[in-house]
């Protein structure tokens, strides 16, 4: 839900007419106010299907935002995490949040990593590519990762056709395409785009074994191992 000190509906509605990179510097003060962070619950599950499998050195967050993916690498890795984003408001805001942590503005289809982390997480972020964009974030993501080391992205399992939460992820996605197709730069944020089946798929093609954890019946938890 927003928060009444969340932002108006103009400040949406600015964001949504700007980039990606441009809508979330504007939106990142605000941004912990909205419904588009991910729910603590979703996190604290992920902390908890990850502390079996580590313990961990060190831990990344692709495409981190303002930090609360952060606070899980904190909870499961032994050495300061480090976050990725594009958004340069988004990473101010996660600096304030976790000082240890070492921040860096990198698109995420081109991480400047290469077999550094043994730990990868990555909340919220999926539909903001489309789908012939996820092999190379993939891709990036497992050079970034230490032979063996795992990538943790928690999916959507997208609704059946006959819930009301299907029409609506199809009226928001229709009506982003119809923005994008008259308006430049796009804003790509496509829910449907990205369920756990076409997800798993793709990380499976980038050189990763996938396992499955169901979070919540909405919600899977990929495990993705680099092979």
């Amino acid at each position: 839900m927003f928060s009444p000190d969340g932002p108006s509906l103009r400040e949406l509605a600015v964001q949504a007419l700007s980039s990606v990179e441009r809508g979330y510097d504007l939106l990142a003060p605000k941004f912990d106010r909205t419904p588009f962070r991910t729910g603590d619950w979703i996190l604290d599950a992920t902390v908890d299907a990850l502390r079996p499998l580590g313990p961990f050195d060190r831990g990344l967050d692709v495409c981190c935002g303002t930090g609360a993916g952060l606070r899980v690498l904190e909870a499961v890795s032994r050495e300061p995490a480090t976050g990725t984003d594009l958004s340069a408001g988004m990473l101010a805001i996660a600096g304030r949040a976790y000082p240890d942590a070492c921040l860096v503005r990198s698109d995420a289809r081109a991480l400047p990593f290469e077999a550094e982390f043994d730990l990868a997480v990555s909340f919220g972020a999926l539909g903001h590519f489309l789908p012939a964009e996820r092999p190379a974030l993939f891709a990036g993501v497992r050079r970034a990762l230490r032979p063996g080391g795992l990538f943790a992205v928690p999916v959507a399992v997208l609704p059946p056709p006959t819930t009301t939460g299907y029409w609506a992820l199809l009226g928001f996605d229709l009506a982003l395409r119809a923005r994008n197709a008259v308006r430049r730069p796009p804003f790509v944020m496509y829910y449907r785009t990205c369920g756990s089946a076409a997800v798993r798929a793709d990380l499976a093609a980038a050189g990763f074994t996938v396992a499955a954890m169901t979070l919540s019946p909405r919600c899977d938890l990929l495990l993705a191992r680099a092979r």
